[in-house]
């Protein structure tokens, strides 16, 4: 953004609309489900088709933890590789959709829980490009990045994503990126198409609390008992869900997609809000 014009210039493209856009919770699981075609994949782009075309893409994904909250204000953000020991199809990768300077210094002013950074060195993380691409695979739609702040609690995510929502009215598309359960160190490759008896239990009583709008007992899922804690051994993947329960109004419909866990530890458990 060069000047308060050129802000002025792309918040008059993002006048209120009839219809709010939908808010979205995708279980992103392995950087792989970006290239393969699978069920997960075939969904996504199913979703891009499904849903009004966004004005912009806004990503809270797992992948991008700093101390403070940031967003990308580039107007090429890089594709990060941020990841390993796959094969190189996936490093070949490049998705070079468009950022926007005058959204982020949009979203920037509509948050007043705190001063958020704009970023120039991040860029779209595999949280979000791999989900991202399959819906919209022409790259022609801004996308920009949330950062999760690391030291605050999960409180403090679902209150932030509520100041989020006014761009939802002016249709730009606000994802959160992660996995409900997601415990990497105790995956089982020999169970690829199912999860452990816990890690079902889990992915069920969440989907159930979703269901009854529930946030505080999700926003307090430390007490939800040692399912849970081995679900979320650290937040970072679980906290995109919260962001994209702030959004949700008092009686908008909520449908699940990609309903699986898988892995053991993996949950693919994704959900829309909003028609």
């Amino acid at each position: 953004m060069n000047s308060l014009k050129d802000l002025k210039k792309f918040t008059d493209t993002l006048n209120p609309q009839d219809r709010t856009m939908p808010a979205l919770f995708v279980g992103h699981g392995s950087p792989m489900n970006g290239i393969e075609d699978n069920v997960f994949s075939e969904s996504w782009q199913a979703l891009g088709k499904e849903i009004p075309t966004p004005t912009a893409v806004l990503c809270v994904s797992a992948h991008w933890l700093t101390r403070g909250t940031q967003i990308t204000a580039m107007d090429h953000p890089q594709t990060i590789h941020d990841f390993g020991g796959f094969p190189k199809a996936l490093f070949d990768v490049q998705y070079p959709a468009p950022g926007s300077p005058a959204l982020a210094a949009e979203t920037a002013s509509l948050v007043k829980k705190t001063n958020v950074g704009l970023d120039h060195e991040w860029g779209l993380d595999h949280g979000s490009w791999t989900v991202i691409r399959r819906m919209y695979p022409d790259a022609n739609i801004p996308v920009l990045q949330l950062s999760i702040d690391y030291t605050k609690d999960a409180q403090y995510h679902y209150e932030l994503a509520k100041e989020l929502a006014a761009l939802r009215k002016k249709g730009v598309l606000i994802m959160g990126s992660g996995n409900m359960v997601h415990n990497l160190r105790i995956m089982n490759w020999q169970t690829p198409d199912t999860g452990y008896d816990w890690a079902v239990e889990i992915n069920e009583k969440f989907k159930h609390l979703i269901r009854e709008n529930d946030h505080h007992a999700l926003i307090r899922y430390e007490d939800l008992g040692q399912a849970a804690k081995l679900s979320i051994p650290t937040p970072e993947h679980y906290l995109p869900m919260l962001y994209t329960l702030g959004l949700k109004g008092a009686n908008e419909q909520l449908s699940f997609f990609n309903d699986k866990t898988m892995m053991g530890s993996i949950s693919m458990t994704s959900f829309k809000i909003g028609a």
